[in-house]
């Protein structure tokens, strides 16, 4: 598993995680219960993964909607 994106907004996770599953990449999101009792603070934010073979068909998916910089430099 890779890590795709790090966020502290399940709002936003739930929606990337909604694009890759219309592609048809499955994703798994981890940290969720970390992230939750450390609160508001964006301590421990939650990881979206996915599989190793599906990075890169993931990150064209996110660019593709403006949910990820296309600039790997900058992700």
């Amino acid at each position: 598993m890779r890590e795709l994106v790090r966020s502290g907004d399940p709002v936003r996770l739930s929606f990337l995680t909604a694009l890759l599953a219309d592609a048809g990449i499955e994703s798994l999101i981890l940290d969720t219960h970390s992230s939750v009792m450390q609160g508001s603070l964006d301590i421990l934010p939650q990881r979206l993964m996915v599989a190793d073979d599906d990075l890169v068909l993931a990150q064209a998916v996110l660019v593709q909607a403006e949910q990820l910089d296309p600039d790997p430099r900058r992700r």
